[in-house]
C-alpha cells in the first residue's frame, strides 16, 4: 500500500466570473502563486504520486505545470472530458492508481493557513474527511458525526445539526471509493464525491478530522481578497528587489526579485510585491495588498486591500480599493475603484444572476482581464466588468459590464473580435 494524491482542478468556477472567464479557478493567485501550486507543493511532501484532474481550460493548467517546473515525474494529469461532478473526477483519477492505495483528495479552490494538515491526515489509518467550523454552515456540506465518526453529509441544510462543514480534504482508500461509487446522481445531475463518502460511511468508519486553522472555499469573487489576506498574515519581511531612496516600508512586506520600488513610495505591510513589478514614484501601497508579476503601480496611485494580477498598468492618479484587478488591465489616469457605500452597509454583488450580500462593508470592483479604462473613470462598489471591455473616459459605472463591451453608449456595443486575439 502507498499514499497517492488527487487534486481536483477541473471545475469552471462560474460564480467567480469575470475572473474565471480567462483562467480556471485552480490558477487564481494567492500571493501571486496559483491555488493549484499551493496544494501541489504541500502534497509533494507526503504523496508518492499526484494526479491533477483538469477540465475547464485544461490547456492553461497543463501549460502552467510545465512552465513552473512542477510537472515532475511524480505528477500526472488526467482530463475529465465531461464535467460530471467531483465523484466522477475522482473516479477518473483513480483509474491510474492501485486498488490497494490510499489517496489524499483535495479541492483546488480551497485555501488554508496550515498545509501540514495533509501530513497529519496521511498518518491516520482510517478513512478521513476533514471538517472545519464555520459561522454559516447552511452554505456548505454539513458533517453529522457521532463520537468522531461520520454519520452522513448534508448539503446546504436549512437547519444544520452542527457548524462543522466539509473542508474539501479527504484521505480515503481507493478500494472503498470504487466499491461505493454506485450512488444516485445529485439534483443537478452530477456524481458527487460526498455521495460516495456517505455510502462508505454507512458501511465502515470514516473519521472526522477537525481542522482548527483558517480555511476558505474560494467560490466567489471577493473570496480572492480574503484568501490573499489569509496568506499575507503569515508573511515576514523579505526584500530581494531594488528599493530606491527615499522609500518608507513598515510592517511585513515581501518584495520579490526583479521588483523595483521608486522614490517617495510608501508601503505598509502586510503586503506582497511580485517579480518584476514597478511601484512608484509617489505610490501608496496600504496593508493587505498584493501586486503581482510585472504590474505597474505608478505616480500617485493608491492600492488598499486589493489583488492586482500580472501585467496590470495603473500608471497615475488612481485609487484601487478592496478590489480584484485581473491580468493585463490598463487603468487610465484618474480611475477610481470606489469601495464604500454612502450608507456604509455591506456591499452587494451579482453572482450568477442573484444579488448577494458580500458581508463586506468595504468592497470595490472585480475587473476582468485586459479591460481598459479611459481617464477619470469611476467604478462603484460591487461592480464587475467582464474581460476585454473598454470603459470610455469620464464614465461612472453603476452596473455590471459584460465581456467585450464598450461602456457606455446608450446601448451596449460588442467590441471587435480582434480585441481578444
Amino acid at each position: 500500500m502507498s499514499l497517492k494524491a488527487v487534486v481536483l482542478a477541473a471545475g469552471e468556477g462560474t460564480r467567480l466570473r469575470p475572473i474565471t472567464e480567462t483562467r480556471p479557478k485552480a490558477l487564481i493567485p494567492v500571493l501571486c502563486k496559483p491555488l493549484l501550486q499551493w496544494h501541489i507543493e504541500a502534497l509533494l511532501g507526503v504523496a508518492e504520486e499526484i494526479v491533477v484532474v483538469v477540465g475547464y481550460m485544461s490547456d492553461l493548467v497543463v501549460k502552467y505545470l510545465e512552465s513552473s517546473g512542477l510537472n515532475s515525474g511524480r505528477i500526472r494529469v488526467v482530463k475529465q472530458e465531461r464535467l460530471l461532478g467531483t465523484g466522477d473526477a475522482v473516479l477518473e483519477a483513480i483509474k491510474v492508481l492501485d486498488l490497494s492505495d490510499d489517496v489524499v483528495v483535495t479541492y483546488s479552490d480551497v485555501f488554508i493557513d496550515n498545509w501540514g494538515v495533509f501530513r497529519e491526515i496521511s498518518s491516520i489509518e482510517d478513512n478521513i474527511i476533514v471538517g472545519v467550523r464555520v459561522s454559516n454552515p447552511r452554505d456548505y456540506g454539513v458533517l453529522v458525526s457521532e463520537e468522531g465518526r461520520l454519520k452522513y453529509i448534508v448539503e446546504k441544510p436549512e437547519q444544520p445539526e452542527t457548524n462543522i462543514v466539509n473542508a474539501g480534504l479527504y484521505k480515503l482508500r481507493v478500494r472503498d471509493i470504487v466499491e461505493n461509487s454506485n450512488v444516485p446522481l445529485s439534483p443537478r445531475g452530477e456524481l458527487e464525491l460526498t455521495s460516495i463518502v456517505n455510502n462508505i460511511a454507512s458501511k465502515k468508519p470514516v473519521r472526522v478530522y477537525e481542522y482548527k486553522g483558517k480555511w476558505i472555499d474560494v467560490g466567489k469573487p471577493w473570496h480572492v481578497i480574503e484568501a490573499n489576506k489569509m496568506a499575507l498574515a503569515n508573511v515576514v519581511t523579505t526584500i530581494k528587489g531594488r528599493v530606491e531612496s527615499p522609500v518608507h516600508i513598515s510592517g511585513n512586506v515581501v518584495i520579490e526579485e526583479g521588483a523595483e520600488i521608486k522614490p517617495f513610495t510608501v508601503i505598509e505591510g502586510p503586503a506582497y510585491i511580485g517579480r518584476g513589478a514597478v511601484i512608484g514614484p509617489h505610490a501608496y501601497i496600504r496593508p493587505w495588498s498584493v501586486i503581482c508579476q510585472n504590474a505597474k503601480i505608478g505616480f500617485s496611485v493608491e492600492v488598499k486591500e486589493s489583488v492586482v494580477m500580472e501585467n496590470v498598468h495603473a500608471s497615475h492618479l488612481s485609487y484601487i480599493g478592496d478590489s480584484v484587478v485581473c491580468e493585463g488591465v490598463n487603468l487610465g489616469a484618474g480611475t477610481v475603484l470606489a469601495n464604500l457605500r454612502f450608507d456604509e452597509k455591506p456591499v452587494k454583488m451579482m453572482v450568477k444572476g442573484v444579488l448577494e450580500n458580500t458581508g463586506r462593508v468595504k468592497l470595490g470592483s472585480i475587473i476582468g482581464a485586459h479591460v481598459r479604462t479611459g481617464v477619470n473613470v469611476s467604478i462603484m462598489p460591487g461592480v464587475k466588468i467582464g474581460p476585454y471591455s473598454w470603459i470610455l473616459p469620464g464614465s461612472v459605472v453603476y452596473r455590471d459590464v459584460p465581456s467585450k463591451t464598450i461602456y457606455p453608449p446608450t446601448q451596449y456595443t460588442t467590441v471587435r473580435q480582434e480585441v481578444s486575439e
